[in-house]
């Protein structure tokens, strides 16, 4: 996320042509209604327009295919500036780009989910995430319902937890057990468009922050074919494709969001010393701790970015303990610093952060933060990664 890697990003081929001056009109239409959007804990329409008109929700779609082949990398440029202004906008952006990611990566060769790719990039299609139901709670290797089979056909009836802007989403991109006699962990990806599905409310979303990205809990009733269920297995999905793409396109959006609040901090520490002939205010201690963080955020981002480029098309090197470790530890450590930056944002600007209201605020850059380590709680990931590691020998030498 360095200017380099942005100037990078729109150099890479002519269909990406012009990347970031479309991310900064998008960035800058987020900005500008991203106070409605919290207060009124509404969707972000006229963010999600302007993705459109830009051309963005089909950004990662292969060029062969009418998209524009962009990057993980890219797609993490576009998150971090889309964190800076609009955090469920960014985060809006992130989870549609990771179902994107996996229809790319583990859809090729199937008809129907190559005409999807091509109506996501020639319409500008926005993908909602199903991952998580009832019974599983933040558990998305386990799942409850499964997919139903009849005559050619499949039918899945879904009781998720949240689905983020399911329904104003024009498909959802769910998680299920591959049948009625399959194992919970047995699990497929299923793609549907608007028109194979009904959402049945079954719980709203009254949040501290994040809250523009509307993820009400829903029964899912879908119809559809069988080629709409992904050949590759989830756990190769997850694995493979949609733990690195998601774990990089959240940090980034959080990294996003705490960069916005340290520009807030230097604004007020600058405007504090400015009236008081130079002397810095109490609380200027803390700035350079939240840069500090920062900066650890984005270059264990930048480092999995690189990972990820490695190893992306290498089944094996994904499987690592290596590889997996890292990954999903980008997770837990920059959710972490992000909240950190964002407190000590908060504590340089004092009183004026703590308002609600005036320029220096760090309210809502605080609340979207925190959601950080408890989408998908830390603690579940941690747990998770410790007993997959318990039978890891410790290696002997720093360069083992």
């Amino acid at each position: 996320m360095t200017n380099q890697h942005s100037a990078a990003s729109t150099s890479c081929g002519a269909g990406a042509a012009g990347l970031k001056e479309r991310t900064d009109a998008v960035a800058a239409t987020a900005a500008l209604h991203a106070e409605a959007v919290d207060a009124d804990a509404r969707f972000p329409a006229e963010a999600c327009d302007a993705l459109r008109t830009n051309r963005l929700f089909g950004a990662a779609i292969p060029i062969e295919l009418g998209g524009e082949g962009a990057s993980v990398r890219m797609l993490a440029d576009i998150c971090y500036a889309l964190g800076r202004a609009c955090s469920s906008t960014a985060m809006i952006f992130a989870m549609h780009q990771t179902k994107v990611a996996c229809l790319v990566r583990h859809g090729r060769g199937t008809p129907w989910l190559e005409t999807l790719m091509r109506r996501i990039a020639d319409e500008q299609l926005l993908l909602a995430s199903s991952t998580t139901e009832g019974n599983g709670g933040g558990n998305v290797r386990a799942s409850a319902a499964a997919i139903e089979r009849e005559a050619g056909l499949i039918r899945l009836d879904r009781a998720a937890t949240v689905i983020s802007y399911g329904a104003q989403a024009d498909g959802i991109v769910t998680v299920a057990r591959r049948s009625a006699e399959a194992a919970p962990s047995d699990q497929v990806l299923c793609a549907f468009l608007k028109e194979d599905y009904t959402l049945e409310p079954l719980a709203g979303w009254e949040t501290l922050g994040m809250r523009g990205t509307c993820s009400s809990g829903f029964r899912l009733l879908a119809r559809g074919c069988e080629a709409q269920v992904l050949e590759t297995r989830y756990a190769d999905i997850h694995g493979r494709t949609m733990t690195p793409v998601s774990h990089i396109l959240w940090s980034s959006a959080w990294a996003g969001i705490a960069a916005r609040a340290i520009e807030k901090a230097q604004a007020f520490t600058r405007t504090a010393m400015r009236g008081a002939g130079g002397a810095a205010p109490p609380g200027a201690i803390h700035y350079a701790r939240a840069v500090s963080n920062l900066k650890q955020a984005r270059a264990l981002i930048e480092q999995a970015i690189e990972r990820f480029e490695a190893a992306a098309d290498d089944p094996a090197m994904l499987a690592s303990l290596d590889f997996q470790t890292a990954i999903t530890m980008l997770k837990v450590d920059v959710s972490d610093l992000a909240v950190s930056a964002v407190m000590a944002a908060l504590r340089t600007n004092g009183l004026a952060g703590y308002r609600q209201d005036g320029p220096f605020s760090i309210g809502r850059d605080l609340r979207d933060v925190l959601s950080a380590p408890l989408m998908i709680h830390n603690d579940r990931i941690v747990a998770n990664l410790a007993t997959s590691t318990l039978m890891a020998p410790v290696a002997a030498t720093i360069s083992a």
